[in-house]
C-alpha cells in the first residue's frame, strides 16, 4: 500500500510519488487485525488468477482506499458491484486480494471500518472504529480520517497502566514515521495534534508528572474517550498481554 498517498485535502493519484513517511505508515501493518463487520468478497469464478505484479497491486489497493475515503466522508455507502465497476473494472479478478488489503488499510490508519448492511446486495457502510467521532468534530469531517491514530495512542497508554509518559507514545510514533515538529500529509504537526487538538476536544489529558526534575509530561485517556468507548472494547480488539508474558519477555531480554 505504499502508492498511497495523502495531501491535506484529497489523495493525490496512487502512482505519483509520496514521503518515507506516508510509505512507512501504511506498511506499519503488524498483526492481524481486520475488520470483522467486513464479509470477504463474494467470489464469482474459480478460474486460477495470475499473480500481480506487486507495484500494480499497490496502486489498485491506492485506488480502492482512495475510492472508500470519499465515500465515508460523502457519507454514503458503496457495494462490491459499485467498486468492481468503479476502481477495477477490467482487473476484476484480483478484487479478493485487493479488497482485503484496502479494508486492513482503512482500519489500522484511518481508523474506519468496514460494516455490511446488506449481505444480499453486499453493500456496506463505513463507521469509525471503536465508537470515536473525532474526525467528524474536525472541519465538518472534511478532511483526512485521524481516528487511526487516536486509536493508537489510547492503546498505548492501556498498554502503559492507564498512563504513558510522553517519551514512550513519541518512541513508538516514531516508527510510524510521525515526529515532533515535522508535518504530516494526514495528522499535520503531530505534537499539536495530540497535546492541543485532543486535548482541547477532551480525547486525551496532557500533564506534568508530579515532583518530575527535570520536567516530564504524560498522557492520559480524556473524558471523551470514556464517553465514547471504553476499556473493554479496546481489551477485545487490542489485547493486552498478561503481566507473566511481560515478565517473561523482561527476563528474557
Amino acid at each position: 500500500m505504499s502508492e498511497l498517498s495523502k495531501p491535506e485535502e484529497d489523495l493525490q493519484e496512487p502512482d505519483e510519488a509520496q514521503g518515507p513517511e506516508e510509505a512507512q505508515l501504511l506498511g506499519a501493518e503488524g498483526g492481524e487485525a481486520t475488520s470483522s463487520s467486513a464479509s470477504s468478497p463474494p467470489v464469482s469464478s474459480s478460474a486460477p488468477v495470475v499473480a500481480l505484479p506487486q507495484e500494480a497491486l499497490n496502486i489498485m489497493v491506492a485506488k480502492t482506499v482512495k475510492f472508500l475515503l470519499h465515500k465515508y466522508r460523502a457519507k454514503e455507502p458503496t457495494s462490491y458491484a459499485e467498486l468492481l465497476n468503479t476502481v477495477l473494472r477490467d482487473n476484476q479478478e484480483h478484487y479478493p486480494m485487493v479488497f482485503c488489503q484496502a479494508f486492513e488499510c482503512i482500519l489500522l490508519v484511518f481508523g474506519v471500518e468496514m460494516k455490511e448492511v446488506d449481505p444480499r446486495k453486499h453493500i456496506h457502510i463505513m463507521v469509525p472504529n471503536l465508537g470515536l467521532t473525532c474526525d467528524a468534530m474536525q472541519r465538518g469531517g472534511q478532511g483526512l480520517p485521524k481516528a487511526g491514530l487516536l486509536v493508537v495512542v489510547l492503546s498505548l497508554i492501556l498498554q502503559n497502566s492507564d498512563c504513558s509518559p510522553e517519551e514512550e507514545i513519541w518512541e513508538a510514533l516514531n516508527k510510524m514515521g510521525l515526529y515532533v515538529g515535522r508535518e504530516h500529509s494526514v495528522f499535520g504537526e503531530p505534537r499539536e495534534l495530540l497535546t492541543q487538538v485532543w486535548v482541547q476536544e477532551g480525547y486525551l489529558k496532557y500533564r506534568q508528572v508530579p515532583n518530575s526534575d527535570p520536567v516530564r509530561y504524560e498522557f492520559l485517556w480524556g473524558p471523551r474517550a470514556f464517553l465514547e468507548t471504553s476499556k473493554e472494547k479496546f481489551m477485545e480488539s487490542f489485547p493486552l498481554p498478561s503481566a507473566e508474558a511481560v515478565r517473561e519477555e523482561e527476563e528474557g531480554a
